[in-house]
């Protein structure tokens, strides 16, 4: 009778583990990188409103070469929020009534997720909490891809035995990345793509070479565009890579694994050659080294779109950790 109630016990445990691991599995968000679903009645989206969300969250990124969306926006009416739409990963619910209210909520139906409640009994009630808001729920929203990025690299790392050695820094890159060319103090990673490659440098250069002046964004151009006349090149004579100078890269000051650093977004290509795109580079101020690390992803995909692929590079870049 003992060792029946212990088995019927046993039972019920596995069963109540796997009810368990039947709900937390239900309540995976879904959603494809960077987009944002946007459930508002369809008179509201064609109308002001809907501008105004276009304006704020399909606005161009910074530094790609052809225009591309922050978010892909997928619109639905108010009576789809059920079932698999409502674990998209990033949501806007916005309802015109009486009620004037901002709410933010993580994780309610989906995880990792962002569900953003706007309502409003007019036009320009909804339109203020859009215009007062958006910056910080762009920036929400964009960490959390990074995030859902940067746990999908995880499930196939390289070795980053070499980051450790030479720059005592840790990073996550997939193992679909490999190594091209190696030096003292420098690194060129590139991953082969369907439509081209994409690439990792890390290198690093005097602490005084970018100073905390004006001159920052012209030190960094210098700084990149002499590594890439050491290292990288086409195939014809004199076609080193450099930074576009019909394209003015954008330039923010940022952190990044604990430090203070330069972010710089622009475009690069190869001097008396065709090959162009854009790249992202992190200027990292590690004053305890007596350096700057400079970490850059940039990519060479000109038949597709280059968001996504950036994405990716941004989410490697801000994995790093100093050890």
């Amino acid at each position: 009778m003992k060792k029946l109630l212990l088995l019927l016990s046993l039972a019920a445990f596995s069963f109540s583990c796997n009810q368990k691991e039947v709900k937390n599995s239900d309540k995976q968000s879904v959603g494809n990188t960077n987009s944002l679903a946007v459930f508002i009645d369809d008179k509201l989206w064609i109308g002001e409103i809907g501008d105004t969300i276009r304006k704020k969250f399909a606005a161009p990124v910074d530094g790609l070469p052809q225009e591309e969306p922050l978010f892909t926006i997928n619109q639905y009416p108010l009576h789809a929020f059920e079932g698999s739409l409502a674990k998209n990963r990033n949501i806007l619910y916005i309802k015109k009534e009486a009620r004037n209210d901002f709410n933010f909520s993580e994780n309610q139906f989906g995880v990792p997720q962002n569900l953003i409640r706007i309502s409003g009994n007019s036009t320009a009630s909804i339109i203020g909490h859009l215009e007062k808001n958006a910056a910080e729920i762009i920036a929400r929203m964009q960490q959390t891809e990074i995030e859902v990025t940067q746990n999908q690299i995880k499930a196939s790392l390289m070795d980053d035995k070499k980051f450790r050695n030479k720059f005592n820094i840790s990073l996550l890159v997939p193992k679909t990345f490999k190594i091209v060319l190696e030096k003292d103090k420098f690194l060129w990673l590139k991953q082969e793509i369907q439509t081209g490659n994409s690439s990792i440098l890390i290198y690093q250069v005097p602490l005084h070479s970018i100073k905390k002046n004006d001159d920052a964004i012209n030190n960094i151009v210098r700084a990149r565009d002499s590594i890439g006349g050491l290292y990288i090149h086409g195939t014809t004579q004199n076609s080193q890579m450099i930074t576009e100078d019909s394209y003015s890269p954008y330039l923010i000051n940022t952190t990044i694994g604990g430090l203070k650093a330069y972010q710089t977004k622009g475009n690069w290509e190869l001097r008396n050659d065709t090959m162009s795109g854009p790249f992202i580079n992190y200027s990292i101020i590690d004053a305890k080294n007596n350096r700057i690390l400079v970490i850059e992803g940039f990519c060479y995909a000109p038949s597709t779109p280059q968001r996504d692929l950036m994405h990716e590079l941004e989410s490697i870049i801000k994995s790093i950790s100093f050890l």
